[in-house]
């Protein structure tokens, strides 16, 4: 059967539209979790690609090693790796917390141990501390990535090598209150920056900042990474940014995958400039080129809350817990957005200052106050809620009196 054609903006965007936002009541919930990887006996030495497959055993990807099985760790978690050799655990969804967090643990210890035998440990730090950005992964999209980005400075090379990141996903919601929770996952944005923010140092030097992981993204490519429209129709308007958006690489059977200059999807898809040389685009092609989008949030069918740095292991659930428990019932959800309105959109304040804003500091006490009276609704056990809560709570008093 022929690859579907897309043969013009509208049928475009009436793709993205399909599916990148799928509604109903929110049931599922998922969690990424990156690490970057180190030698235990010098941090500071560069990874090696073989030791790390040596390590990683049946579970090696296959961007690492072609002809790899690539086995899910016992949990059933994926394993993949980012172009630095950063490894991230895509938990599948699930119907609790509890649940999430039995598969979780079981995956990271087994993890952990695994590479410990073979002489290597994970941090916790949102950005590596030790190491300047150095890519592992020797695959064309990371290796057009990497050309692209090098004339923008050195955010996309930080970005790709050096960055770990906890990434949420949560269900869209039903269509009635879809745009509010849309609008309010993004407002939480800066405060939940700021709260979890855990990336101050690189390549052993002290950046300044309190998210330089977040720095790093937001100095890569903004029509890319910049956050999305929370206006009356965002399905629309996310899928006219996407065909907007230029394309980063072109898959190709041999040769670099490097895009055409200043092609946006749109322009493929109207045979304009480049656009004719390369043919016709499929759906495919537009699948592929939504995965170049680094948005804080990104919707996938489900909304892939991508703004916080990584955490220490025995501290995961904690703005997991807090996100679904901020999003568990409409009228959270709103009192999220009125709470969160004065520091709307700033997000570089966020990632630099972090919780030494005055600003973004009472507003993400507020919203930790709000979200901790709600993790009674998590399903938790009690022990559980107060172990979270508590450790939220000082995360969002640190420094006071």
């Amino acid at each position: 059967m022929a690859a579907k054609v897309v043969s013009d903006r509208a049928e475009g965007e009436a793709y993205v539209a399909s599916v990148c936002f799928k509604h109903g009541p929110p049931r599922l919930l998922g969690v990424e979790l990156e690490y970057t990887v180190h030698y235990a006996e010098d941090l500071r030495r560069p990874l090696e690609a073989e030791d790390l497959a040596r390590a990683l055993g049946p579970h090696t990807p296959r961007t690492l090693r072609p002809d790899s099985p690539a086995v899910p760790l016992p949990a059933g978690s994926p394993l993949t790796l980012e172009p630095g050799g950063q490894v991230e655990i895509s938990a599948l969804p699930q119907a609790s917390l509890r649940d999430l967090a039995a598969v979780v643990a079981a995956d990271l210890s087994y993890l952990s141990g695994l590479l410990a035998r073979h002489g290597f440990v994970l941090r916790d730090d949102g950005i590596d501390a030790h190491r300047p950005p150095a890519r592992l992964l020797g695959t064309p999209r990371y290796a057009a990535m990497e050309r692209r980005f090098a004339p923008m400075g050195t955010g996309g090379v930080t970005m790709m090598c050096s960055t770990a990141g906890l990434q949420i996903c949560v269900d869209a919601g039903v269509a009635g209150q879809f745009a509010a929770r849309w609008a309010a996952v993004h407002a939480l944005g800066p405060p939940l920056l700021a709260l979890f923010a855990n990336s101050p140092r690189h390549a052993g030097r002290d950046t300044g900042a309190a998210s330089a992981r977040w720095l790093a993204v937001m100095n890569t490519e903004t029509c890319r990474t910049s956050a999305a429209a929370c206006d009356d129709d965002p399905v629309a308007s996310w899928a006219r940014r996407v065909m907007d958006t230029p394309l980063m690489v072109v898959r190709r059977g041999d040769g670099p995958w490097d895009a055409p200059p200043d092609l946006t999807f749109a322009d493929w898809a109207a045979g304009r400039g480049a656009g004719r040389v390369l043919g016709p685009p499929t759906l495919a092609d537009l699948d592929y080129h939504l995965t170049t989008m680094f948005t804080p949030v990104r919707p996938h069918g489900y909304l892939e809350v991508r703004y916080l740095d990584a955490q220490p292991r025995e501290r995961w659930m904690h703005p997991v817990a807090l996100l679904s428990a901020l999003l568990d019932r409409p009228s959270t959800v709103d009192r999220v957005r009125e709470l969160c309105a004065p520091v709307a959109g700033e997000w570089e304040r966020a990632a630099r200052a972090g919780m030494a804003d005055a600003r973004i500091a009472a507003v993400a006490r507020a919203v930790a106050d709000l979200g901790c009276a709600e993790l009674v609704r998590t399903g938790l056990a009690e022990e559980t809620v107060n172990q979270i809560s508590e450790g939220v709570q000082r995360l969002a008093h640190a420094g006071r009196g």
